[in-house]
């Protein structure tokens, strides 16, 4: 996953209603990376049709809960 460098001037408040892609700047691949990790660290299985939905921050929260 990318890192971000920190400056003073730049700050990231993240939401449930954080867009992954164009606000967070994640590419597809990074997504799939992502998606791995929460596998691994919530012990889930998170099919493919449903990174599909995953658009916001709130998505993947929200698809978490629910297991």
């Amino acid at each position: 996953m990318r890192k971000m460098e920190h400056t003073e001037e730049m700050e990231l408040k993240i939401t449930k209603d954080t867009v992954l892609l164009s606000e967070l700047g994640l590419n597809s691949l990074e997504l799939v990376n992502l998606v791995c990790k929460i596998e691994d660290v919530f012990d889930i299985e998170i099919p493919d049709r449903a990174i599909k939905n995953f658009k916001t921050v709130g998505d993947v929260i929200d698809f978490i809960e629910n297991q």
